[in-house]
């Protein structure tokens, strides 16, 4: 089954719901829903036919769905933000850019106009942009090399693929003419057909998809673009006729599992009627026993000539019966084993992984014999391979050998195996990979060949030393369940839980301890950042600061030891995410760190210092793009308390850890919202009440407005 969706799977599924008796043209926004980090649903009504619910998952597909997952209670940042700018909103268009897999769903709400953009390409993305086609918010923001897709960047398209629905025939003869590569990929990459329609082509015209492109005579070439207009002529029409491909299920499952799977597929189906409310109709129609969906496809191919299949109205419900449906069960399997897991004895589930872990050192250990072995068995062809490439060397570029090995593997009258051997060259080590017979081995060429066998002879050691050492926790862990099967538990009483709190010098200021255990004070306003200036920096100390004015001044306490990078990294994140810069709503920040004795109170000449501000001198390291992002949670062990901070240090102390990004909620509506989902998992109000107030958890938050994007974190008891 095909992973994610073609190009032409995107043109027939967007012409589909752009128009017809499926169209989503002036479909009413009534809600947003984020169901995995990659999947948003949007539920919407349309006059006459009720509601209806649109799927889109990046890189991977966009259709009507039936099969709907649960919302999490506390919904994420990006629907959150989705509902701000198009709920209650109408759509007025649907597009795909050229023949590309990006969907375009243009959406007017008042006067405002926003564009939704769908990219269904690996590492795809879902983003937001106003009318002027700059980024308000991505699902996922990412920096490429060459394109940012961030907030207030403007969203830039990728380089254009041709598009074999529209261009005019004679460009598309230049480049099969002007192609190195051979037919069938010609038309695969080239056309940005993908293989399954370049393969059928040449089923159908009858023309050797193994010629180069450029051997193609005239007649050929017209015969291939009359080929490809006739099977995409039903998409441009919109006159498709959608159908599921089925295969025999090799790995046919038992009754009982079967019968599993009936059961559910009934609960699913009760679920859905119960939430939705509109009586949707079902597709009528089952899966045959011993069959599996192989794809899914808008036209019928040649290709699929004699599978068995199932035909569908609509292409969308085609998408969702391949993509939909296998989706939700996934999840269902998966919640399935989490329960299954929460039955098992904590002892039970640590042997199991345990197990699983040494089965894993074994294919290791295999895997380097196996190359070890066969770069010996090969000594004579392997020495002489790294003979030729040292002497390559002496004369000639890594890129110069790479283009004449490529050129080689071209010339199909080249007869030299050892080419043939060479499957990639990485030049910045200095290895070659080749393939050895069935495996492939990769070699530095600066070692001798027992050096690079003895490479995977060392891995070998190293992995039965670890797989000994696994083995021996193995049977640690067998003796206590064994020691718990024979002897009875007594009853427990419910643990009265006691506050354990101490004062200390650094709670009036923002502090947290790093994963590594350093201490790290800030200022809460101008007075604090005075008096951690006058009271509490040592030279020894690490200052870090903002550009912008309204940061704390945040100090490394380091007691003169060495600093290690993820201290450094999580002091850059305290200092941004704690600044003003919070409330401008930004993702990421940049800051710098100095030495204490560069901070200095003493202004240049004719200048003045307003209380909190600081002189800076000498040479700054910069931390840029930090990304701002602080968590709150409760700290249960020697001490009871709430805790805030960067991510990582707070994770690495508490339970109970809540993800906190800028949003919506002022300090005090947060607080209070956070303290009632902390109800929810600790039953002792009093305690409770104690240690994380929502006065306390206030304290913790940075300045501005503020949403939760992810929690609780509970860290497993030890």
């Amino acid at each position: 089954m095909k992973q994610e969706m073609t190009s032409a799977d995107v043109a027939a599924v967007v012409a589909e719901l752009s128009s017809g008796s499926r169209s989503l043209i002036d479909a009413k926004i009534l809600k947003i829903y984020q169901t995995t980090d990659t999947e948003i649903r949007i539920n919407l009504f349309l006059h006459g036919r009720g509601k209806e619910d649109l799927i889109i998952e990046s890189g991977k597909r966009i259709h009507l769905s039936r099969y709907i997952k649960k919302s999490p209670k506390i919904p994420p940042a990006f629907p959150m933000l989705l509902r701000k700018y198009i709920m209650g909103g109408r759509i007025t268009n649907i597009s795909q850019h050229e023949f590309d897999r990006i969907v375009k769903i243009d959406v007017i709400r008042g006067e405002e106009k926003t564009t939704l953009v769908a990219e269904l390409f690996s590492k795809g993305n879902i983003v937001l942009l106003d009318d002027c086609g700059k980024i308000i918010l991505p699902l996922k923001p990412v920096t490429f090399k060459d394109r940012r897709v961030r907030s207030g960047e403007i969203y830039e398209l990728p380089e254009t693929q041709l598009n074999p629905l529209t261009e005019e025939k004679e460009k598309m003869k230049s480049v099969i003419k002007e192609s190195d590569r051979d037919a069938v990929r010609t038309l695969a990459v080239g056309f940005n057909m993908g293989g399954t329609y370049a393969e059928e082509v040449f089923l159908r015209t009858g023309i050797d998809k193994r010629k180069t492109a450029a051997e193609l005579d005239e007649d050929e070439i017209e015969t291939i673009l009359n080929s490809i207009n006739e099977i995409f002529e039903p998409i441009k029409t919109n006159s498709i006729k959608p159908v599921l491909v089925l295969k025999e299920d090799k790995n046919n499952k038992d009754k009982e599992e079967k019968e599993k799977e009936r059961k559910q597929e009934e609960k699913e189906k009760e679920e859905k009627k119960s939430e939705n409310g509109n009586g949707k109709e079902e597709h009528g129609f089952e899966i045959p026993e011993g069959f599996v969906i192989d794809d899914v496809i808008p036209v019928p191919l040649k290709s699929y000539e004699n599978y068995k299949k199932i035909e569908f109205e609509f292409f969308s419900d085609a998408l969702d019966e391949a993509f939909g449906k296998p989706s939700l069960v996934e999840i269902f399997e998966e919640e399935q084993k989490v329960k299954e897991d929460k039955g098992k004895n904590v002892f039970e589930r640590r042997l199991n992984q345990q197990k699983s872990t040494v089965e894993k050192f074994n294919e290791q250990i295999e895997k380097n014999t196996i190359v070890a072995e066969a770069i010996y068995a090969n000594y004579q062809l392997v020495e002489n391979l790294i003979n030729s490439f040292n002497q390559l060397r002496e004369k000639y570029s890594w890129d110069e050998i790479k283009k004449t090995i490529k050129n080689a593997k071209k010339d199909k009258t080249n007869t030299n195996k050892t080419v043939e051997m060479i499957k990639n060259i990485n030049s910045v080590e200095s290895t070659v990979t080749v393939s050895l017979g069935n495996v492939d081995a990769t070699l530095d060429i600066k070692k001798t060949v027992p050096q690079n066998a003895n490479v995977y002879y060392d891995n070998i050691k190293k992995f039965q030393k670890k797989k000994s050492g696994a083995e021996r926790a193995i049977l640690e862990t067998e003796e206590i369940i064994e020691k718990q099967k024979n002897t009875k538990a007594p009853e427990k009483k419910k643990a009265m839980r006691t506050v354990r709190t101490k004062k200390r010098w650094y709670d009036k200021f923002r502090w947290f301890k790093t994963s590594d255990g350093f201490l790290v004070i800030g200022g809460r306003d101008a007075d604090s950042n005075e008096e951690i200036y006058r009271k509490y920096i040592e030279k020894r100390d690490l200052v870090f600061h903002t550009q912008a004015p309204g940061a704390p001044l945040t100090v490394i306490r380091t007691e003169g030891k060495e600093v290690t990078e993820e201290t450094l990294n999580e002091a850059a994140i305290f200092a941004v995410s704690y600044s003003s810069l919070w409330k401008s709503g930004v993702a990421e920040a940049d800051c710098y760190m100095v030495k204490a004795e560069q901070v200095s109170k003493t202004p240049e000449t004719g200048e003045y210092l307003p209380k909190g501000s600081f002189m800076i001198r000498g040479d700054r390291t910069y931390f840029n793009n930090v990304e701002m992002k602080i968590s709150v949670g409760l700290e249960l062990k020697e001490e009871t308390q709430v805790i805030g901070g960067p991510d990582s240090a707070v994770r690495s102390r508490a339970n109970y850890v809540f993800e906190i990004i800028p949003g919506k909620y002022n300090q005090n509506d947060l607080s209070k919202k956070i303290y009632r989902l902390y109800l929810n998992e600790i039953d002792d109000q009093k305690f409770l009440k104690a240690i994380a107030s929502p006065d306390k958890i206030a304290m913790m938050l940075p300045p501005g407005e503020s949403d939760i994007k992810g929690g609780p974190y509970l860290k497993e008891e030890s």
